[in-house]
């Protein structure tokens, strides 16, 4: 509201995880599951820091941007960080 957008929306966000010594052992024995698994993994805490802003263009339609940063991705500390960008259009009929 402050700069007169009313309708427009923004959100910032973080989370953060872990895995179970029982999991982080499967997955070093070469089990994967929906999201993790390549054989090799030193486990850690993974993280999420996400900011968005989405921008009114009319009475039911948005345009947003995302960004992500994601530090130890797959709760591995061998990966990332990662950082990813995203725009999404979202029009309800």
């Amino acid at each position: 509201t402050p700069w007169g957008r009313a309708r427009d929306m923004a959100g910032l966000a973080l989370a953060v995880g872990g895995i179970s010594d029982a999991h982080a052992d499967y997955l070093r024995a070469g089990g994967i599951d929906g999201f993790v698994g390549d054989g090799t993994i030193h486990a850690g805490l993974e993280g999420v820091a996400e900011a968005f802003y989405a921008l009114n263009l009319g009475s039911a339609i948005w345009l947003s941007g995302d960004y992500q940063f994601i530090f130890n991705p797959a709760y591995n500390r061998d990966r990332g960080p990662v950082q990813v960008l995203g725009a999404r259009l979202h029009a309800e009929f």
